[in-house]
C-alpha cells in the first residue's frame, strides 16, 4: 500500500487528464499484483468458460440445427462467438465482487484519503480486470482450435478482421465490466456483488444469438435477441471470423453488427462509468 501512495503523490504535473492516467496505472498495476498473488482467482476463471466450450460442443453439437443442417463442425463454429463474448460478460459478476470486497475492508476509504483522480480507483480495477479477461480468452481461443474451431472455415477473412473481432470482445467486455462496478459499489457485501452480478447476465447472454440460431424463436423473442447489444457483437465477431450464421434479420444491429457493437459498447461505458464514477463520489461525501 505504501508503494502505491507514494507512486500516487509523487505523479509528476501534466494536467488533470495527465494525472487521472497515471493514477488509473497504478491502481490498476496493484490490482495485477495481487491477481499473481492469488493465482486461483486466475484458474477458476479459465476452468468455467473452457467447460462452456467442451460441454456446448460435444453435448449440443450434433443436435442445433444452424440453417439447414445440424452438422457438428458447423455448429462448432457458429458457436465459438457466443462462447467468447460470454466469457468476456460473465467476469462482469467478478469485478463487482472485487470492488465491493475493497470496499468492505476499507480499502476504498484509504484511496479516498490520497490526492488522486475521483475516477482513477475504478477505472485501474476495470483496466485490471480487462487484461485477466484478455488472458482469459487467449486461452479459451487455443482450446476452441484444439476442439475444431477454424476461423474462415466458411467465409474467406484474415488476421486483421479476426484481430478485430477479438478487440469488440475486449471492448464489450470492458463495457460491461463499468456495470459491475456500479453493481459493486452499490450493496454492501462481495456475495451480494456476485449474485447482482449475474441475475441480469444470465437472460442477457441467452436471450441472444450466442446459442441458438434466433430465427428460430418466437417473432417477440427474435425481436429482443436482435436488438440486444450482446447479440450485435456475437453477429459482429461472426461476419469478421468468416464463420456461417449470418443472419438474415432485418433489424440494424443484426444488418450492421460492427457498427452497432461499437455504438453499444461505447455507450455503456460512457453511461455506466458516469454513474458509477458519481457513486463513489457520493458515497466518499
Amino acid at each position: 500500500m505504501s508503494a502505491v501512495t507514494d507512486a500516487v503523490r509523487t505523479a509528476a504535473p501534466g494536467g488533470s487528464f495527465g494525472q487521472s492516467v497515471r493514477d488509473s496505472l497504478v491502481v490498476a498495476k496493484r490490482n495485477l499484483i495481487r491477481m499473481t498473488r492469488i493465482p486461483e482467482m486466475i484458474l477458476f476463471g479459465l476452468i468455467q468458460p473452457v467447460m462452456f466450450v467442451v460441454l456446448f460442443t460435444y453435448v449440443f453439437g450434433g443436435s442445433m440445427q444452424i440453417g439447414d443442417t445440424t452438422n457438428p463442425d458447423v455448429y462448432k463454429n457458429f458457436l465459438m462467438a457466443g462462447i467468447f463474448a460470454q466469457t468476456v460478460t460473465f467476469a462482469t459478476a467478478g469485478a463487482g465482487a472485487g470492488i465491493a470486497d475493497d470496499m468492505h475492508k476499507g480499502l476504498i476509504d484509504r484511496f479516498r484519503s490520497l490526492p488522486m483522480a475521483r475516477g482513477a480507483v475504478l477505472t485501474g480495477r476495470t483496466v485490471a480486470d480487462l487484461v485477466q479477461t484478455a488472458l482469459t480468452l487467449l486461452v479459451l481461443a487455443m482450446v476452441a482450435l484444439l476442439v475444431g474451431w477454424r476461423p474462415g472455415s466458411m467465409e474467406p477473412t484474415n488476421f486483421g478482421k479476426i484481430m478485430g473481432g477479438f478487440g469488440l470482445l475486449l471492448l464489450l467486455g470492458y463495457a460491461f465490466t463499468w456495470i459491475g462496478a456500479l453493481i459493486g459499489l452499490s450493496v454492501r457485501t462481495p456475495e451480494a456483488a456476485t449474485s447482482g452480478g449475474l441475475i441480469w447476465l444470465f437472460p442477457v447472454t441467452f436471450l441472444s444469438n450466442a446459442f441458438v440460431d434466433s430465427s428460430k424463436m418466437t417473432p417477440w423473442l427474435r425481436h429482443i435477441a436482435d436488438w440486444n447489444p450482446f447479440s450485435a457483437t456475437v453477429q459482429a465477431c461472426r461476419s469478421l471470423f468468416g464463420d456461417p450464421g449470418l443472419s438474415t434479420s432485418g433489424a440494424w444491429p443484426m444488418q450492421h453488427p460492427v457498427w452497432a457493437s461499437l455504438i453499444y459498447s461505447v455507450l455503456i461505458v460512457v453511461i455506466f462509468r458516469t454513474l458509477a464514477v458519481r457513486k463513489y463520489r457520493s458515497a466518499a461525501a
